[in-house]
């Protein structure tokens, strides 16, 4: 069953850019008006506004601005290896600008995928059939899903909702506040008519329950983006989940994060990755060392960049089944030794030009310690653990298998939990709700919640989920200073608009402090 869900989305996703006809001469095509005449036309359509969500794990787009940009991980500068112009040492320590090449990807992905919606929307609008409706809520979802992460990261963008733009179109700026409302006014119009299903037919698309649990993160971050707390709102949404019985808790936490993770319970929306059909999903490049290569067999050497901050690591108690893996061979992340297929040290015979050199020999062994002895530039080989959270497959090419959840089950009992707890500090029932999460990770329950601990234990819980960023700002951390980063100015909250898209249209307006 696994293998079929993502079997069909895959079908669904690349039907249209790869067809075959045993007939290849045509003598007429189908005008569009009539091309739309059954639902399976309508889904080959949509699969275009699926595909560009595959860019979201790629190295440079949103998993790289969130993890390198908060406290969970560092690009680190290893010699000869990763400085690549400064960039990722700029995200760590809340030095970038609006050159940084990062913020063009994130931005590009958000409008690309926009204007897939806005076209298809057009053009399924022209077409008189009954399937209509509900194929336009998905895509306006859909394209409010990329307005969130546009408002989140930029705050002040363009709205652009229509396909029917004139030659030179340069759309203004609009406040935060105002992207904030539109947003939820499409959502909360549009979430109502989409599929109360959980199937094989809806998987990997937005349908009821993911609408909710994107309106559940809307209304939890409203505070930040407004000023106004939507906290209750929140806690509703969150309810529309939760007594759907439709998700429930993997009893197995790394069930979630396997490379056949497609019957998972917890999952509610993915984006379906597959490394020869659906590729985008590089982390095993990004962070193992060179030499893992021989710990998980990848046909690919991988890129030796992303590490673990120490901080991170030190967060988990030892008894956390998060870190330790449990019945899995490794947890949320690679610390300690490194070992071959065949159980043997990994050495780094490049790595001799450290001074601490390892083991009096001439190679190092490869020990992923927590500890990272700087950011740059000589940054160790081996230092920082690594990030496997995600399963790596033996034999892996170099984009993985592995379904990414955009929300899990958890997380909305977390986020309910969290409004909850902002309205009422006491709540009982938010605590029960933390606990439950604490309980499946084998750790003593929370006797009570503080702003401290509740950040802490969203931050074990959703490590490396693309959660991080946000929730840093929404508890007021994010201008702390952490490792190798010093306090950063409020302005830093919001990233700059991209330099390029200044200088392609002067009514946007850049963001303040840039």
């Amino acid at each position: 069953m696994r293998q079929l869900y993502k079997f069909l989305f895959l079908v669904f996703a690349i039907s249209i850019v790869s067809c075959s006809d045993l007939e290849p001469e045509f003598t007429d095509v189908i005008p569009e008006e009539n091309y739309f005449q059954n639902e399976a036309a309508f889904i080959s359509a949509l699969g275009s506004a699926y595909t560009n969500m595959y860019g979201y794990m790629n190295h440079g787009g949103m998993f790289s601005l969130d993890v390198v940009s908060s406290d969970e991980a560092a690009v680190t500068h290893k010699g000869p290896d990763w400085e690549d112009g400064g960039q990722w040492l700029r995200m760590h320590k809340h030095e970038f600008f609006d050159g940084e090449g990062v913020f063009g990807n994130v931005w590009n992905f958000c409008y690309g995928g926009i204007n897939t919606c806005n076209r298809l929307i057009a053009t399924f609008e022209n077409a008189t059939n009954e399937n209509s409706p509900a194929f336009i809520a998905e895509l306006k979802v859909l394209r409010a899903y990329y307005y969130t992460i546009l408002l989140d990261v930029f705050g002040n963008v363009p709205i652009i909702d229509t396909f029917d733009v004139p030659e030179g179109f340069k759309p203004a700026t609009v406040s935060r506040t105002e992207v904030y409302n539109w947003v939820k006014a499409e959502l909360e119009a549009q979430v109502p008519l989409l599929p109360q299903e959980n199937s094989s037919a809806t998987y990997g698309r937005v349908n009821y329950y993911a609408g909710q649990a994107i309106l559940a993160n809307l209304y939890l971050n409203a505070e930040v983006y407004t000023g106004t707390a939507e906290n209750a709102k929140a806690v509703a949404a969150c309810d529309e989940i939760i007594n759907s019985g439709a998700f429930s808790m993997e009893s197995n936490y790394f069930a979630n994060f396997a490379v056949e993770n497609s019957g998972s319970n917890e999952n509610i929306w993915v984006i379906p990755y597959d490394a020869v059909n659906a590729g985008g999903f590089n982390l095993v490049q990004m962070t193992l060392h060179y030499e893992s290569q021989k710990t998980f067999g990848t046909v690919d050497q991988p890129w030796n960049g992303y590490c673990v901050l120490a901080d991170l690591y030190n967060s988990f108690e030892a008894d956390d089944i998060r870190l330790s893996g449990g019945s899995r061979a490794y947890g949320v992340m690679l610390h300690g030794p490194q070992r071959d297929l065949n159980g043997e040290l990994l050495k780094d015979e490049a790595d001799s030009w450290y001074e601490d050199n390892a083991f009096n020999g001439d190679a190092r062994v490869v020990v992923f310690d927590p500890e990272i002895n700087e950011l740059a530039p000589n940054a160790h080989r081996d230092g920082g653990a690594r990030l496997s959270k995600y399963e790596y497959e033996v034999g892996s090419p170099s984009s993985m298998s592995n379904d990414f959840a955009l929300f899990r089950y958890a997380e909305i009992l977390m986020n309910k939990a969290e409004a909850m707890w902002r309205m009422n500090a006491g709540s009982s029932e938010a605590l029960d709700l933390v606990n439950m999460i604490r309980e499946r990770a084998g750790v003593a329950p929370f006797a009570s919640l503080d702003a401290d601990s509740f950040l802490a234990e969203r931050g074990r819980e959703l490590c490396f989920e693309v959660k991080r960023r946000s929730d840093m700002i929404r508890f007021d951390k994010w201008g702390d200073a952490w490792w190798e980063k010093n306090t950063s100015d409020a302005n830093k909250k919001l990233m700059p608009i991209p330099a390029d898209q200044i200088t392609l249209n002067e009514n946007l307006v850049q963001n303040p402090g840039y």
